[in-house]
Protein backbone atom coordinates (compact mmCIF):
# COMPACT_ATOMS: atom_id res chain seq x y z
CA UNK A 1 0.00 0.00 0.00
CA UNK A 2 3.21 2.39 0.34
CA UNK A 3 3.11 2.57 -3.71
CA UNK A 4 -0.68 3.93 -3.10
CA UNK A 5 0.51 6.89 -1.54
CA UNK A 6 4.43 7.83 -2.37
CA UNK A 7 3.97 6.98 -6.42
CA UNK A 8 1.18 9.06 -6.95
CA UNK A 9 2.68 11.53 -5.60
CA UNK A 10 6.27 11.20 -7.27
CA UNK A 11 4.23 10.61 -10.28
CA UNK A 12 2.40 14.31 -9.98
CA UNK A 13 5.39 16.15 -8.95
CA UNK A 14 7.91 14.87 -12.31
CA UNK A 15 4.33 15.55 -14.82
CA UNK A 16 4.10 18.79 -13.00
CA UNK A 17 8.21 19.65 -13.38
CA UNK A 18 7.86 17.89 -17.37
CA UNK A 19 4.76 20.52 -18.22
CA UNK A 20 6.80 23.52 -16.77
CA UNK A 21 9.47 22.73 -18.75
CA UNK A 22 6.99 21.84 -22.23
CA UNK A 23 4.42 24.31 -21.79
CA UNK A 24 2.91 23.54 -24.89
CA UNK A 25 2.10 20.34 -22.86
CA UNK A 26 0.89 21.97 -20.10
CA UNK A 27 -1.20 24.69 -21.81
CA UNK A 28 -2.81 21.36 -23.73
CA UNK A 29 -3.69 19.77 -20.45
CA UNK A 30 -5.13 23.20 -18.98
CA UNK A 31 -7.33 23.34 -22.51
CA UNK A 32 -8.95 20.01 -21.38
CA UNK A 33 -9.87 20.81 -17.94
CA UNK A 34 -11.48 23.78 -18.61
CA UNK A 35 -13.56 22.35 -21.20
CA UNK A 36 -14.28 19.25 -19.27
CA UNK A 37 -14.70 20.65 -15.83
CA UNK A 38 -15.04 23.90 -16.66
CA UNK A 39 -12.90 27.34 -14.92
CA UNK A 40 -15.11 27.28 -11.77
CA UNK A 41 -15.34 23.70 -10.57
CA UNK A 42 -12.88 21.11 -8.95
CA UNK A 43 -11.84 17.90 -10.78
CA UNK A 44 -14.12 15.28 -9.56
CA UNK A 45 -14.24 11.17 -10.04
CA UNK A 46 -17.35 11.25 -12.60
CA UNK A 47 -14.71 14.02 -14.71
CA UNK A 48 -11.89 11.19 -15.12
CA UNK A 49 -13.09 9.13 -17.71
CA UNK A 50 -13.38 12.58 -20.64
CA UNK A 51 -9.50 13.39 -18.69
CA UNK A 52 -7.43 11.15 -21.44
CA UNK A 53 -4.68 13.85 -22.02
CA UNK A 54 -4.30 14.73 -18.06
CA UNK A 55 -4.44 10.72 -17.50
CA UNK A 56 -2.28 10.47 -20.44
CA UNK A 57 0.54 13.15 -18.81
CA UNK A 58 0.21 10.79 -15.36
CA UNK A 59 0.88 7.77 -17.60
CA UNK A 60 3.64 9.37 -19.21
CA UNK A 61 5.59 10.93 -15.42
CA UNK A 62 4.79 6.83 -14.13
CA UNK A 63 6.93 5.96 -17.52
CA UNK A 64 9.70 8.34 -17.26
CA UNK A 65 10.19 8.70 -13.91
CA UNK A 66 9.47 5.15 -11.65
CA UNK A 67 9.16 5.80 -7.74
CA UNK A 68 11.29 2.68 -7.52
CA UNK A 69 14.29 1.26 -9.82
CA UNK A 70 12.99 -2.52 -9.10
CA UNK A 71 9.56 -4.18 -9.18
CA UNK A 72 8.86 -6.31 -5.57
CA UNK A 73 11.03 -9.25 -6.28
CA UNK A 74 9.85 -12.70 -7.76
CA UNK A 75 11.35 -16.07 -7.58
CA UNK A 76 11.33 -18.62 -11.01
CA UNK A 77 8.98 -21.82 -10.18
CA UNK A 78 10.76 -23.76 -12.91
CA UNK A 79 13.36 -23.53 -15.71
CA UNK A 80 12.49 -21.10 -18.12
CA UNK A 81 13.81 -19.03 -21.52
CA UNK A 82 12.85 -15.38 -21.41
CA UNK A 83 14.56 -14.18 -24.71
CA UNK A 84 17.88 -15.44 -24.58
CA UNK A 85 18.61 -15.59 -21.35
CA UNK A 86 17.90 -18.69 -19.15
CA UNK A 87 16.21 -18.61 -16.20
CA UNK A 88 16.61 -21.92 -13.41
CA UNK A 89 14.37 -22.79 -11.38
CA UNK A 90 14.62 -20.60 -7.60
CA UNK A 91 16.17 -17.72 -9.28
CA UNK A 92 15.36 -13.96 -8.09
CA UNK A 93 14.16 -12.79 -10.92
CA UNK A 94 13.61 -8.58 -10.74
CA UNK A 95 12.33 -6.23 -13.26
CA UNK A 96 13.82 -2.78 -13.92
CA UNK A 97 11.27 -0.31 -13.82
CA UNK A 98 13.78 2.63 -15.94
CA UNK A 99 14.30 0.01 -18.34
CA UNK A 100 10.59 -1.18 -19.44
CA UNK A 101 9.87 2.62 -19.45
CA UNK A 102 13.05 3.91 -21.30
CA UNK A 103 13.48 0.98 -23.56
CA UNK A 104 14.17 2.39 -27.28
CA UNK A 105 12.92 -1.00 -28.68
CA UNK A 106 9.53 -0.29 -27.07
CA UNK A 107 9.41 3.02 -27.03
CA UNK A 108 9.49 6.12 -29.21
CA UNK A 109 12.11 9.11 -27.88
CA UNK A 110 11.71 6.92 -24.67
CA UNK A 111 14.37 9.37 -22.96
CA UNK A 112 11.51 12.58 -23.96
CA UNK A 113 8.38 12.92 -21.94
CA UNK A 114 5.27 12.81 -24.68
CA UNK A 115 2.12 12.09 -23.27
CA UNK A 116 0.83 11.07 -26.56
CA UNK A 117 2.89 7.76 -26.25
CA UNK A 118 -0.09 6.33 -24.88
CA UNK A 119 -2.97 7.90 -26.68
CA UNK A 120 -4.02 5.86 -29.27
CA UNK A 121 -6.49 7.54 -31.06
CA UNK A 122 -8.79 10.49 -29.80
CA UNK A 123 -11.60 7.93 -29.00
CA UNK A 124 -10.07 5.35 -26.45
CA UNK A 125 -9.52 6.05 -23.12
CA UNK A 126 -5.94 6.37 -21.58
CA UNK A 127 -5.68 3.75 -18.63
CA UNK A 128 -2.94 3.99 -15.80
CA UNK A 129 -1.83 0.82 -15.78
CA UNK A 130 -0.10 -0.88 -18.48
CA UNK A 131 -1.09 -4.71 -18.44
CA UNK A 132 1.62 -5.33 -21.58
CA UNK A 133 4.38 -4.50 -19.17
CA UNK A 134 6.02 -2.05 -21.35
CA UNK A 135 5.95 -0.12 -17.97
CA UNK A 136 5.07 -0.44 -14.41
CA UNK A 137 3.20 1.99 -12.69
CA UNK A 138 1.90 -0.13 -9.90
CA UNK A 139 2.63 -4.05 -9.99
CA UNK A 140 -0.53 -5.97 -11.62
CA UNK A 141 -1.75 -9.21 -12.12
CA UNK A 142 -1.91 -11.87 -8.71
CA UNK A 143 0.63 -9.89 -6.98
CA UNK A 144 -0.49 -6.63 -7.89
CA UNK A 145 -0.53 -3.13 -6.02
CA UNK A 146 -4.26 -3.99 -4.01
CA UNK A 147 -4.37 0.08 -4.29
CA UNK A 148 -4.50 0.50 -7.86
CA UNK A 149 -7.62 1.42 -8.48
CA UNK A 150 -7.32 4.65 -5.07
CA UNK A 151 -3.72 5.20 -6.55
CA UNK A 152 -5.14 5.93 -10.27
CA UNK A 153 -7.60 7.72 -9.14
CA UNK A 154 -5.74 9.60 -6.69
CA UNK A 155 -2.72 10.68 -8.83
CA UNK A 156 -4.70 12.05 -11.91
CA UNK A 157 -7.27 13.95 -9.50
CA UNK A 158 -4.17 15.60 -7.77
CA UNK A 159 -2.78 15.93 -11.09
CA UNK A 160 -5.73 17.63 -12.44
CA UNK A 161 -6.43 19.61 -9.63
CA UNK A 162 -2.30 21.82 -9.18
CA UNK A 163 -3.08 22.18 -12.65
Amino acid sequence: MIATVYNPSNAVEWALVEMINQSDILDKACKELDEVVGKDKLVDESDLYKLNYVKACAKEAFRLHPMLPFNVPHVSIKDTVVGDYFIPKGSHVLLSRPWLGQNPRVWEDPLVYKPEHHIINKDSEVVIVDHELRMLSFSTERRGCLGIVLGSTMTVILLARLI
